[in-house]
């Protein structure tokens, strides 16, 4: 089980800790923050792409394969369910992230392959895809 605690210090600007690492989330200037940490969507991003180059670098390993590092750019945007043919849904609007990986190492194509399949088999992307359930409560 996984625990944050987070704390509002000012205006948009939360600190968070899970009692052995801090980080600073807020939002840019134009959207009325400071911009000295992560947005929430940008905390997001880096939480996928955390998970899809862990699991990629365990993958690796167990296949003795030879990835050295690995590079991963994920972005994400909302468009309208209408203008997507991979929507579900057909109003509202879709979550959308888009990884980009490069994988460094003497790697043939197929393994390369192979580690893109397996980026979309960690954790946060699973999580991400299924149905979720959020308690909110009073402290």
């Amino acid at each position: 089980m996984s625990s944050i605690n987070g704390r509002l210090v000012y205006k948009y600007q939360v600190t968070m800790s899970n009692g052995r690492h801090s980080i600073i989330a807020d939002e840019p200037q134009d959207a009325g923050g400071t911009d000295i940490g992560f947005g929430p969507y940008e905390l997001l991003c880096a939480s996928l792409a955390a998970c899809k180059a862990m699991t990629c670098q365990m993958y690796a390993e167990r296949k003795k394969w030879d990835l050295r590092s690995m590079d991963i750019a994920v972005s994400h945007r909302k468009v309208k369910a209408s203008e997507t043919a991979e929507a579900v849904s057909e109003k509202g609007f879709v979550d959308i992230f888009d990884a980009e990986m490069e994988f460094h190492g003497e790697l043939d194509a197929a393994q390369r392959e192979r580690l893109l399949e397996i980026s979309t088999r960690c954790p946060v992307h699973r999580t991400l895809l299924n149905e979720t359930i959020i308690h909110s409560s009073m402290m």
